[in-house]
């Protein structure tokens, strides 16, 4: 079935999902979630897709839908959560760079969603939290594990509990986001870095993000042999040897992404 909860953009190799849910401010319904995971799973099993922009129509996604879940039972918020959880994951699993703009609301499962992506950029009105307990529940797509990995424990603490919210320039200051751009260049220069990313060795890309990803959750010492793995892999690829070659001939390099 088309995805009705979103809209997917393919320019060249790049591609840009956009939730699209502009009356209720991006909330994200079971559909919303299923359709952002299908379309994931098929993103990444595209080879003609280099990168992925993640953003949304007028706001990013003002949290979980409300209406949808405010009767579920504990079983049913259990298989909920679950589904958002397994979408944040296929995201961190794409295998591709995968950037968040983040405009207007960004806040709860939203919040979530964008702690998923690499990194974040967002615009200049864009407002961010978790509001969770003030609706007596907590974060259920990952947020209490992600945000302490991106502000540290004591700030991620201050979010959460507090549940106040946090304008793009404290949230530049918190390092939640890399970047504040105007509201109207936002996407624009999201895809023209993405693109500038996806310009480089995407054999390399995926594996400098594998290990960086996967060393943040083990000591230092085992996480620099996994480096010291991934550097020697990188070796035997044609996407070395093109770059090296070009950088000693002073051209650019053609990668293909082996």
């Amino acid at each position: 079935m088309p995805a009705t909860h979103l809209s997917l953009q393919r320019l060249d190799h790049l591609a840009v999902v956009t939730i699209s849910r502009p009356k209720v401010r991006n909330a994200l319904a079971t559909k919303t979630l299923l359709e952002l995971r299908q379309t994931f799973q098929t993103l990444r099993d595209d080879d003609s897709i280099h990168g992925v922009l993640l953003c949304g129509e007028e706001h990013f996604a003002a949290g979980a839908d409300l209406a949808e879940i405010r009767d579920l039972t504990p079983l049913e918020a259990t298989r909920f959560a679950e589904l958002g959880q397994s979408l944040c994951l296929s995201m961190e699993r794409l295998g591709k760079p995968l950037l968040c703009a983040a405009a207007g609301y960004t806040l709860g499962a939203g919040l979530e969603l964008a702690l998923a992506c690499d990194f974040i950029l967002a615009a200049d009105d864009a407002v961010f939290g978790f509001k969770e307990v003030e609706y007596g529940i907590v974060p259920g797509f990952g947020g209490t594990q992600r945000l302490p990995r991106r502000v540290g424990k004591a700030k991620a603490k201050e979010m959460i509990f507090s549940a106040e919210t946090i304008n793009a320039s404290e949230a530049l200051r918190c390092r939640l986001v890399n970047r504040v751009l105007p509201v109207d260049q936002l996407r624009e220069e999201a895809l023209a870095l993405l693109g500038t990313i996806c310009s480089r060795g995407r054999y390399s890309l995926r594996l400098a993000k594998e290990v960086i990803d996967a060393g943040s959750d083990i000591n230092l010492a085992a996480a620099c042999m996994m480096e010291r793995d991934a550097f020697a892999v990188c070796f035997a690829t044609e996407d070395q040897k093109e770059g090296m070659g070009a950088f000693v001939e002073k051209r650019q390099p053609q990668f293909k992404g082996r």
